[in-house]
């Protein structure tokens, strides 16, 4: 049976007191709440602090992005071996807002998870439509187009070292979310996909739903068969929020 995996996206939120206050408050309840693997994504500036408070506990931590470059003359970049060097675990690759604000194409997002993979850390690849692709009818086109970037690009057997999110565009921050129902026929469409290039890897790897998860809705969620966590933005943010969110993931 996979883990469930409940990961925070913090996106470009915090301060300094608040993320102490936010850790604090999941180390206490951490223990009590879930049997799931959690995860936060903090901004590039607050890592050494989470790392600092978060060392020891069962929390794993990581970025938001990573460049395709190690080293060199990139300036604003972060490069993998530098999240590792502070203790991530994670990071999150091909999130919307970076495709679309940021213009990052499906070959650089392949690009950034092997990249991922290099420094030794696990790629939480992001893939999802907008609204006018979902009301388009092209929805498991647009999903498969991503995917099969980073399957074309690493190989199916890379991909098994990753995480999948599957985001729906229109379900990010707007407060409307996917049904169950929605949500598990995009994911088992990922799982199908992923099983036409090999059976094991679409078996093992855990695919989470990305939009807009919180207390109301998380546990109807992931009762689905291939959903197996969640990718939290706002409800990542509130230590009661999140912790209720990774109790919903209990199996």
């Amino acid at each position: 049976m996979r883990q469930p995996l409940v990961a925070g996206n913090w996106k470009m939120n915090g301060s300094r007191a608040s993320v102490a206050e936010l850790l604090d408050g999941l180390k206490a309840g951490i223990d009590q709440v879930t049997t799931a693997e959690v995860a936060v994504c903090a901004p590039f500036v607050y890592i050494a602090d989470v790392q600092s408070r978060l060392d020891g506990s069962p929390i794993k931590w990581g970025g938001q992005d990573v460049s395709v470059h190690e080293a060199g003359a990139y300036t604003g970049e972060t490069a993998g071996p530098m999240l590792a060097d502070f203790g991530c675990h994670f990071v999150i690759i091909g999130h919307s807002e970076r495709r679309a604000y940021h213009g990052e194409s499906d070959d650089l997002v392949a690009q950034k998870f092997s990249a991922a993979l290099a420094a030794g850390l696990v790629p939480i690849l992001c893939v999802g439509e907008t609204l006018e692709e979902r009301e388009s009818g092209v929805t498991e086109q647009v999903v498969a187009r991503q995917l099969d970037a980073v399957i074309s690009a690493c190989g199916i057997d890379d991909i098994g070292k990753g995480v999948i999110a599957y985001e729906p565009v229109w379900a990010i921050g707007t407060g409307k979310t996917a049904t169950p129902e929605q949500a598990q026929d995009v994911h088992a469409f990922i799982r199908g996909r992923l099983a036409q290039s090999s059976g094991a890897v679409a078996d093992k790897v855990r695919v989470l739903y990305g939009g807009s998860m919180n207390p109301k809705n998380a546990a109807e969620l992931m009762a689905q068969p291939d959903i197996d966590g969640g990718l939290i933005g706002g409800a990542s943010l509130k230590a009661a929020d999140f912790l209720a969110v990774c109790s919903a993931a209990n199996r």
